[in-house]
C-alpha cells in the first residue's frame, strides 16, 4: 500500500511541477512570438533620425599584402595644392614621431622606437606610392593606422608631400 501512495504522491508532485514548468516555458515561448524579426544581413536597429552614414567603401590591404598595395598608382596628382595639404596633414599626424624635417626626430621617437628617415633617397626609391599609402592606411609594426583619421585622398596628399622630402 505504501508503494501506491508513494507513486501517487510522485505523480501529483510531478504533474504540479510540470504544470508550473510548462507555464514558465510557455511564457518565454510566447514572448518570442512578440519579438521583432531580423532578416539575415539587416541591421538589428534603425539609425537615429539625423545621423550621418560614414563612408568606408575603400579596399584596405592588410599588412601581409603590402606587395599588392605597392602596385597601386597614385590617383592624386602631385600639384602644389596637394603637396601643401599633405604638408599640413603631415604636421598634424606624422611630426610627433617623424619630426618636422622627416628625419625621425619627433618627441615620441625620443622615448620610443625611432622611425625611419623619410628624407633618405634609398628609402624613397625602395618604396612606391602605393606602399606609403598602404602604410598610412593600416599602419605597421610600430606605426599606428591612420585609415580612419584620413580620407583616401588625404592619404595620397601625404604621400605626395613625402615625395618632396627626398629633395631636401
Amino acid at each position: 500500500m505504501m508503494k501506491y501512495v508513494f507513486v501517487l504522491v510522485l505523480l501529483v508532485l510531478g504533474g504540479a511541477a510540470g504544470a508550473l514548468g510548462s507555464n514558465v516555458v510557455y511564457r518565454w515561448t510566447h514572448n518570442m512570438f512578440q519579438t521583432q524579426r531580423v532578416m539575415p544581413g539587416k541591421a538589428v536597429f534603425s539609425m537615429a533620425p539625423g545621423s550621418v552614414a560614414r563612408t568606408g567603401s575603400e579596399l584596405y590591404y592588410p599588412k601581409e599584402a603590402r606587395e599588392a598595395a605597392a602596385a597601386r598608382k597614385n590617383p592624386v596628382a602631385a600639384t602644389p595644392e596637394s603637396v601643401k595639404k599633405g604638408h599640413e596633414l603631415y604636421a598634424i599626424y606624422c611630426t610627433p614621431c617623424h619630426g618636422a624635417s622627416g628625419k625621425g626626430g619627433g618627441l615620441v621617437a625620443a622615448k620610443f622606437v625611432p622611425p625611419p628617415d623619410l628624407t633618405s633617397a634609398d628609402l624613397q626609391k625602395a618604396r612606391t606610392d602605393g606602399y606609403w599609402q598602404s602604410y598610412l592606411s593600416v599602419g605597421g609594426a610600430v606605426m599606428p593606422s591612420y585609415g580612419e583619421a584620413l580620407s583616401p585622398e588625404e592619404r595620397w596628399d601625404v604621400v605626395n608631400y613625402l615625395r618632396t622630402l627626398a629633395t631636401r
